[in-house]
């Protein structure tokens, strides 16, 4: 090989590597628009077994819901006591495992019955949930993800930042293709997040997403994340938002 081709191979050599470091961004495509129940203050949003499954917040309000996607209705509902404020869910290993705001306890109920198992003491503020398959990870509004066990032993911690930079307000969790995928809150933002570094590789411009026309004085952010692993779809929606978006990504140059 040349010298010219040497320098040649290594300049490509160097602006791939400098591309891999880059973070991906991305914009939405709306492929279908579902009907979402207004009264939902959502929480945690996730697919488990052809389900769709949604926690909703506010006090006196906070529910587990089991979805029907197509009419936006409970199929099945289990109401909290007014004094809990409920948040991030997910199931794991048969088990579903549901935080709350600021109550300092953590529920387990049956994943399959809807049946409770137990209150456990949760030592920080709850917001998102999700899991790999192995662990429980959690976020709490800070720039932390933690990784936990069945019974919210934290087995480590990861900082998350975008450019070397800490990312707050970390909010709704969702595992997509081996990423956390998680709303900011406050923003119209979603981070793409890696896992093992805490670096975010990729965000979601969702901006525009409801239009003002179905916005009412109560309308909140945007909040919920779900994929469904039996086809891949992803779904968006809000707090107290009338629709559900299932989406795709389309990166911006």
């Amino acid at each position: 090989m040349t010298a010219k081709r040497l320098i040649i191979a290594a300049l490509a050599l160097a602006a791939l590597v400098s591309c891999q470091g880059k973070v991906k961004n991305y914009r939405l495509n709306v492929v279908k628009e579902y009907p979402h129940d207004t009264s939902s203050y959502t929480q945690g949003l996730f697919w488990h077994n052809g389900q769709l499954y949604e926690s909703t917040g506010q006090l006196g309000e906070s529910t587990m819901r089991i979805v029907d996607l197509e009419t936006g209705n409970a199929l099945r509902r289990l109401n909290f006591e007014a004094k809990y404020f409920a948040e991030g869910s997910v199931i794991l290993d048969g088990e579903l495992f549901i935080l709350t705001w600021t109550n300092k306890v953590a529920f387990i109920y049956d994943a399959a019955t809807l049946e409770y198992k137990q209150t456990y003491s949760y030592p920080r503020e709850g917001w998102g949930l999700t899991t790999d398959g192995k662990s429980l990870i959690a976020s709490d509004g800070s720039a932390n993800l933690y990784f936990m066990d069945n019974r919210f032993q934290v087995q480590k911690t990861v900082k998350v930042t975008l450019d070397g930079r800490p990312v707050r307000l970390l909010n709704e969790l969702e595992w997509i293709d081996g990423k956390i995928w998680a709303n900011v809150y406050t923003t119209d933002s979603i981070m793409i997040i890696n896992p093992k570094t805490g670096e975010v590789e990729g965000t979601v411009n969702c901006s525009g997403l409801l239009d003002r026309s179905l916005r009412t004085p109560r309308t909140d952010v945007l909040n919920g994340i779900a994929h469904n692993p039996a086809d891949g779809k992803i779904y968006l929606t809000g707090k107290y938002w009338p629709k559900m978006f299932e989406i795709e990504l389309k990166e911006t140059k």
